[in-house]
């Protein structure tokens, strides 16, 4: 029997999804693809300037001038957590292991934080950015993110919090420390598969930099060393990330976007130059990391013109502004957020 053609009505065209159509567009461009060479050439000049600051300490004997150089030593360290955010991005190589070898050299052998805390901490950020609930970035102890949050806390941390504008950057410097504490307690409740491998990175970092300074400058500057470089490095990371999302919308328990309305309204971008790109480890480009966060970092700027290009076509707003613009907006956010305390006081 001869088959029956029928004849169907052609199905009504569908729009593409926004996120879906964006991401076509970048990767027509090859902004996805791997660029191993240029993270080669970031890791050996890395460490060459890690190596480099600290033989510096050889040569120098004076307090002020340990000092400076610690300091300059909490710059690299920075660049540092930057390598560290990369791989655990996976943005450097397609290879996963070697990104995650990367990663536990870098954070638990140099820096002697936890590369498998950062990770887990920071994907559960970037699945719910700015998200009153579910993001850890905004569930910080010692600042409230929200009127609720400030008027909870109780004590000490109700006392800064009430201040918390005017004591902000000096609170940056402790975000070091509270990273080493934090990577402990990960270690000691988590049960991911590289649980020991971290942990003995760890304790190497933990007995042999030490050591190491001791040896080279004598136990008291090695002290010295020690607290310039972790409050700086500390207060060095805290202000590139604070820009990202601090005072941005907060996305509501049960408020719905989708995936690229809640990137991009919930991230703030530092206008940039090449010295910003530097200082900031490329994310000043917030809202394209946000957006593809496995992007190679040498990548984003050309990134940056396409997304800035597509969110105006589609009527999503982009928000970009300067460096002390961004503050601003920062300690206005803090300060309302906190008013509650203060009147409550008066």
């Amino acid at each position: 029997m001869a088959a029956i053609a029928i004849s169907v009505p052609d199905a009504p065209k569908r729009m593409p999804q926004p996120y879906a159509e964006l991401k076509r567009r970048v990767e027509a461009a090859g902004l996805m693809r791997k660029r191993p060479g240029y993270y080669t050439l970031m890791l050996v000049t890395n460490a060459i300037l890690f190596a480099g600051t600290l033989w510096i300490f050889t040569l120098v004997h004076s307090v002020w001038a340990t000092a400076l150089v610690a300091a300059a030593l909490a710059f690299v360290s920075g660049q540092l957590g930057f390598q560290l955010h990369d791989s655990g991005h996976r943005q450097m190589f397609s290879s996963r292991r070697l990104n995650t070898v990367v990663g536990i050299v870098t954070g638990n052998g140099l820096l002697g934080m936890s590369h498998g805390w950062w990770v887990d901490k920071h994907n559960r950020h970037h699945g719910n950015p700015n998200h009153v609930d579910l993001d850890p970035d905004i569930d910080i102890g010692v600042i409230a993110y929200s009127e609720e949050q400030a008027i909870a806390k109780r004590g000490v941390a109700r006392w800064v919090v009430r201040h918390q504008a005017g004591l902000f950057f000096l609170l940056l410097f402790g975000l070091a420390w509270a990273m080493h504490v934090n990577s402990v307690r990960f270690l000691v409740s988590t049960r991911e598969k590289l649980r020991w491998v971290e942990v003995g990175a760890l304790c190497f970092h933990a007995l042999a930099y030490p050591a190491l300074l001791v040896l080279m400058v004598g136990p008291w500057r090695a002290l010295l060393v020690f607290l310039v470089q972790k409050c700086v490095a500390g207060f060095y990371m805290a202000s590139v990330f604070a820009p990202n999302h601090k005072g941005m919308p907060q996305i509501e328990a049960g408020e719905e976007l989708d995936f690229l309305r809640t990137q991009v309204l919930t991230s703030r971008n530092v206008k940039s130059n090449p010295i910003t790109d530097l200082v900031y480890g490329s994310l000043n480009y917030q809202i394209e990391h946000h957006l593809f966060p496995t992007m190679p970092r040498c990548n984003i700027r050309r990134a940056h013109k396409i997304v800035r290009a597509y969110c105006a076509e589609v009527g999503v707003p982009y928000y970009e502004t300067s460096i002390y613009r961004s503050y601003r907006e920062i300690l206005s956010f803090l300060h309302e957020v906190s008013a509650p305390l203060r009147t409550a006081r008066a």
